[in-house]
């Protein structure tokens, strides 16, 4: 059996080099403008892609803050709709009793949510029941304009009893 010398690796490669410098095949030197276009375009596509689904997202988290904050802002208003005597609450403005045409105010945002005055609108209805004259109807709708400057609202309706809510269950026709 014939015993084969250890290579060195390092004086073989610089067998390969010309001018100190190893080369490649002149077809593999780098990319061809086509493969640098096709990945431009990806990359553009891609990031075309990404921007759109941030905006979107964007939108959508400002969608749902406002939904949020509006609503909390409602609720307040709610409760201290409830407080009110019933003489507070009145549908008209001193031109007598009409069953159905509300008073409708604007009013100015509960103590803790005065900083959002300036996006938020708030407004109250005050209707009178046709079959009841014990029972008005409140409905509170708030307006703001959107991150994409859409006008946007959400109201709430609730009854308010003259006598408290006994006279809301049992005494209603």
């Amino acid at each position: 059996m014939r015993r084969v010398p250890p290579v060195n690796f390092f004086f073989a490669a610089m067998h390969l080099q010309f001018n100190g410098f190893a080369r490649a095949p002149s077809s593999r030197r780098g990319f061809t403008i086509v493969e640098v276009m096709m990945a431009a375009c990806v990359m553009a596509f891609a990031i075309t892609t990404s921007i759109t689904t941030m905006q979107r997202a964007f939108l959508a988290i400002d969608g749902s803050r406002n939904i949020t904050l509006a609503g909390q802002i409602m609720v307040s208003e709610m409760e201290r709709t409830r407080m009110l005597a019933w003489t507070e609450t009145s549908p008209t403005v001193g031109v007598g009793s009409f069953a159905l045409s509300p008073t409708v105010e604007t009013l100015s945002l509960p103590a803790g949510f005065s900083a959002f005055s300036s996006r938020f609108t708030l407004t109250r209805e005050v209707f009178e029941d046709p079959d009841n004259a014990n029972i008005r109807i409140i409905k509170l709708t708030i307006s703001w304009r959107g991150y994409d400057g859409r006008a946007l609202s959400r109201s709430c309706t609730t009854h308010y009893a003259r006598y408290g809510i006994h006279d809301y269950l049992f005494n209603t026709t």
